[in-house]
């Protein structure tokens, strides 16, 4: 062995496999760490069966002259909280403006401000924040107002297929069917 200072190799070794992006092979372990073939393999061994003996987060396979790492399946629920998205909250009233456009699209944000009675700026602003609404151009009507309609992610989102799959409404029952509601079939 030529290093010239003293080091710990299994750590070493842990090391390179932890940025290596593929599986090393003993060889190129060997010729990393300026060790023989069989040194290396030792190393492996060792590094092996101490980090199964602590039962760290992660795990060190050996399978021919194939080298790598990956995480213990134990914590793979942590690993999934980690890299899982958070859930999409939407507020009442995003909700409700994003039920206009849906039913009633293309639509402006004057069409929905009528039908809810209230700004939507706030809304529309957060539904195009998280893809579920884009802008489908300009109304052809003075100020040439932008309008707004669903995307693929919206039916993602709620599961659908196509607009066809929306539950038809039933305005006798909801608080929108206020007289001021404008949906026209």
């Amino acid at each position: 062995m030529s290093v010239l200072f003293p080091i710990n190799l299994e750590g070493a070794l842990e090391a390179l496999l932890f940025v290596s992006p593929e599986p090393l092979s003993l060889k190129k372990i060997a010729q990393t760490l300026e060790l023989s073939v069989e040194e290396a393999k030792e190393i492996v061994l060792r590094l092996q069966e101490k980090l199964e003996q602590d039962q760290r987060g992660i795990m060190l396979h050996f399978s021919g002259e194939e080298v790598w790492l990956t995480t213990r399946p134990d914590f793979s629920v942590y690993i999934e909280r980690l890299f899982k998205p958070p859930a999409q909250h939407l507020t009442q009233a995003t909700l409700e403006t994003l039920a206009i456009i849906a039913y009633k699209q293309p639509v402006t944000k004057t069409e929905i401000e009528l039908i809810r009675g209230v700004k939507a700026d706030s809304s529309i602003a957060t539904l195009l924040e998280k893809g579920l609404i884009e802008e489908a151009g300009r109304k052809d009507a003075p100020g040439r107002p932008i309008i707004y309609r669903t995307t693929a992610k919206f039916l993602e989102f709620f599961g659908l297929k196509s607009l066809d799959e929306l539950p038809p409404l039933n305005l006798e029952n909801e608080a929108v069917n206020d007289g001021n509601n404008n949906f026209e079939e």
